[in-house]
């Protein structure tokens, strides 16, 4: 595949739930910036703060939900009675139109992650998002117009499926040594100066420039336990649960993959195939060197100023036994024929850590402080979990994985069954669990 600017930009930008008169906004920005790659756009602070604008930017972080920020003001305190929603955005247009918005500071809480470590979250307040989010609608069409066909993550119409299926095609076809890359704690150490360069190589209007530099700068306000909020500034980061931040995130990471296709680029001297999703990358060639390394890291390292957690990074060559590339929680490797034919194939299925963290949450929902739960409650609550779960991960050769869950949570239900009762539950008389369960109508992978 071919790595450019992708050329149907136009119908890949976000539509569904938008007024049509912002589509045909969206989609003349993304038109002038595709047909004029070196434009600079100067005059777009006036639509930002334009009321139908604001009222679809309203919508759709109402529908991102999400809690309060440092203020403690919600949707619900906001939207008592029409009103005061309009009222609210009515103040946030005059503010804007006006030059007299400033952001607030961002609540930082933490959610653990499935290492047992725990991942920082900013949360601003609602009136910051939703400036965020009309400020995504008027930027977003710009820079979708430049980024390039080997990045996947917080796109408009793009997915991590398309960027697994990606990696499959360029694996079937030779690439199989692979720089699998982790970028460490790459939201937080995005420096502002580069950055704001990046986001000047297109956008030029001063008024919207300042409200990105005023989110990048805004305190981060945590509380310890027992503690009082203490605040701080950064040059660096751009905090996730922002609403522009991925957008931003990517922007900079967009500067990898455009120098990674350019004439000096892995791309044109090693024949090597980028693809990334987010903060997540890596580089297949037909074989991997030092020299390939090299470039990735000088680049990363020495222009970008981000870090490399050199012991999560490794080179992995597939032809080796039993060598695997794990990616978006997908494990890609090349197995024996199930038919015994000399020809290997390549096998993709959910990773060990992926059904660990899977089993893990099924015991939370399963366990003991559930057992007061009659059983059709339980089991609904469990397959909307699994259709979710089985909705991403039906990409590949899950089966064999689908087949253990399936037993796991047989096993989970009869212990939850058996501890709802003094006596050891039996299903009905002719039945096996497998059967009482399905009855229940629980989902099976």
């Amino acid at each position: 595949m071919e790595n450019k600017p992708t050329t149907d930009n136009g119908n890949r930008l976000r539509s569904e739930g938008l007024p049509e008169k912002i589509i045909l906004l969206r989609q003349k920005l993304n038109e002038k910036a595709r047909t004029e790659p070196t434009f600079k756009f100067y005059a777009l602070y006036d639509r930002v703060y334009r009321l139908d604008v604001l009222e679809t930017a309203y919508r759709l972080a109402r529908a991102n939900k999400g809690s309060a920020g440092i203020d403690g003001i919600t949707f619900g305190m906001i939207e008592k009675d029409d009103v005061d929603a309009k009222k609210f955005l009515t103040q946030i247009h005059e503010e804007l139109k006006e030059k007299r918005y400033k952001a607030s500071p961002v609540k930082r809480v933490y959610i653990p992650k499935a290492n047992g470590k725990q991942r920082p979250l900013g949360i601003p307040t609602i009136k910051d998002r939703v400036v965020q989010m009309a400020v995504l609608l008027i930027i977003e069409p710009i820079f979708e117009a430049d980024f390039r066909e080997c990045s996947y993550g917080f796109r408009p119409g793009r997915s991590a499926h398309d960027a697994l299926t990606e990696i499959r095609e360029h694996l079937q076809a030779g690439f199989i040594d692979v720089y699998d890359a982790d970028l460490k704690g790459y939201f937080d150490s995005i420096p502002h100066d580069k950055l704001m360069l990046c986001v000047e190589q297109r956008v030029v209007d001063r008024s919207v420039l300042k409200l990105i530099r005023m989110w990048l700068k805004a305190p981060v306000v945590e509380t310890p336990k027992g503690g009082k909020p203490q605040g701080k500034r950064s040059d660096k980061g751009t905090p996730q649960g922002g609403v522009i931040s991925p957008l931003l995130s990517n922007l900079y990471l967009h500067h990898f993959d455009k120098y990674f296709h350019s004439g000096k680029g892995a791309a044109n001297w090693a024949n090597a195939k980028l693809v990334r999703y987010a903060d997540d990358f890596v580089v297949m060639a037909r074989y991997q060197t030092q020299k390939l390394s090299d470039f990735i890291e000088s680049f990363i390292e020495g222009k970008m100023k981000l870090e490399i957690n050199h012991e999560k990074t490794k080179v992995i060559n597939l032809r080796e036994e039993k060598s695997s590339l794990d990616f978006l929680g997908f494990t890609f490797r090349f197995d024996r024929d199930i038919h015994s034919r000399k020809k290997k194939y390549l096998n993709v299925f959910p990773s060990k850590k992926t059904m660990e963290r899977e089993k893990e949450k099924l015991r939370l929902m399963t366990n003991k402080s559930f057992c007061f739960m009659p059983l059709p409650m339980l089991i609904m609550e469990v397959n909307r979990h699994l259709y979710g779960w089985k909705n991403y991960f039906n990409f590949g050769y899950p089966k064999k994985e689908f087949r253990m869950l399936n037993s796991f949570v047989r096993m989970r239900l009869t212990k939850h069954t058996q501890r709802r009762s003094q006596r050891p539950f039996q299903p009905p008389k002719g039945k096996t669990y497998y059967a009482h369960f399905k009855n229940l109508n629980l989902v099976y992978l």
